[in-house]
């Protein structure tokens, strides 16, 4: 089993965040608060308790260089939380929102941070130097439903959001006085803010969780129809792969590296994908499973395989001859909804990273000894 650490932390956690260094981790316990925990000497000392929201937090980044927390929650608000004295001293971002934030994510290069919401808008916040605060820039009248998950590019230009309409967008955040032409963005820097650069209309179902490769020459996000959607060369002539499996659906995706994706959702276990030498994505194995499912590409009747998971009822209409269904849960025994990664500075390669779940638990998963995925990493 991969898994080194179990921390059950709380009923319910709906997303987390990690300091820069590792040490400490952010989380919201499923009601209006940000939990901090730090490790020291192999336990975990509850250190702060962040107050400032007054619905449930739904989305959390803490950022690598500069040491700043965003926040994102249901009361349509966000905090950019910086730490003062030991303190962390919350700073209002005007969202101007009329539904929940639901999602929240720092730029590469932290001048700028997005936040999803069900308003069907997206928001850019960026610092204003003169006035001391952070305003945003809306991306309006794109979404026909609510943005689910925000994903930035290596450039800091590209913005790539999925949205329970069904589609993954990838936009341009160009801001005058912000980013510069000179950035590396290509011929994205020349487009202007809140320009489409493209739609993909690969999943006919809600879209969640959507990332970058570490280079960003890939774009992969997830579907409710337990389906993974890969894109390469993301433009007028993307390259489109989908993965399809008989599990319960994902809810969110991580590049470990250019060719290998973790996968996290309803089935309580990590599921791993990889690119072979060709660039053809595929199921490789469920973290937390010895063995591989060799039942993944047997399908038999995909829908009746997810209602026998979601009822306790047995497979109907599938060849009695394939592997049953595995039992649910496993390190975690309910939905993982949030995974993060857990590396060191300068490392493209991610090799340990943590998830967490309608459980309560986050769970640190270390692939250093996995031979088998050794050739993807």
């Amino acid at each position: 089993m991969a898994a080194i650490a179990v921390h059950q932390f709380a009923q319910c956690i709906t997303c987390h965040a990690w300091s820069p260094d590792g040490s400490m981790i952010a989380f919201c316990p499923n009601n209006n608060e940000v939990h901090i925990y730090r490790l020291s000497q192999d336990k975990w000392d509850k250190i702060h308790v962040l107050q400032k929201h007054d619905q449930i937090v739904s989305g959390i980044d803490w950022s690598a260089r500069s040491n700043r927390i965003v926040t994102a929650s249901h009361d349509r608000n966000s905090y950019v939380w910086n730490q003062e004295g030991g303190e962390w001293v919350p700073t209002l971002v005007i969202l101007r929102l009329n539904r929940a934030a639901l999602c929240a994510q720092w730029s590469p290069k932290e001048n700028k941070f997005a936040v999803g919401s069900g308003a069907k808008t997206v928001c850019v916040c960026y610092y204003e130097q003169e006035n001391n605060w952070w305003v945003s820039k809306l991306i309006r009248k794109r979404h026909n439903s609510s943005v689910t998950s925000v994903a930035w590019h290596p450039n800091n230009i590209l913005l790539a959001t999925t949205s329970t309409d069904g589609k993954c967008r990838v936009f341009s955040t160009f801001i005058k006085g912000v980013d510069t032409r000179d950035s590396g963005a290509g011929p994205s820097s020349d487009s202007k803010f809140g320009e489409q650069i493209i739609q993909l209309d690969l999943s006919f179902c809600w879209a969640f969780g959507v990332k970058w490769s570490p280079s960003g020459n890939t774009l992969a996000y997830v579907g409710h129809n337990s389906m993974i959607y890969f894109v390469d060369d993301v433009g007028p002539s993307p390259l489109a792969q989908n993965v399809a499996f008989r599990d319960l659906p994902l809810r969110d995706v991580l590049f470990l590296s250019e060719r290998m994706v973790i996968g996290v959702g309803f089935d309580c276990y990590p599921m791993i994908f990889a690119a072979d030498e060709r660039g053809i994505w595929s199921f490789i194995r469920f973290l937390g499973e010895k063995k591989t499912s060799s039942s993944s590409s047997k399908y038999g009747s995909q829908f009746s395989e997810a209602f026998g998971k979601l009822y306790g009822q047995s497979k109907h209409g599938v060849n009695d001859t394939n592997e049953p269904s595995r039992p649910r849960g496993g390190v975690h025994n309910n939905c993982i909804n949030c995974v993060a990664p857990l590396k060191k500075a300068g490392d493209s390669t991610v090799r340990r990273f943590s998830t967490s779940g309608l459980d309560g638990k986050v769970v640190i998963w270390d692939l250093e000894n996995q031979e088998d995925l050794s050739v993807y990493l």
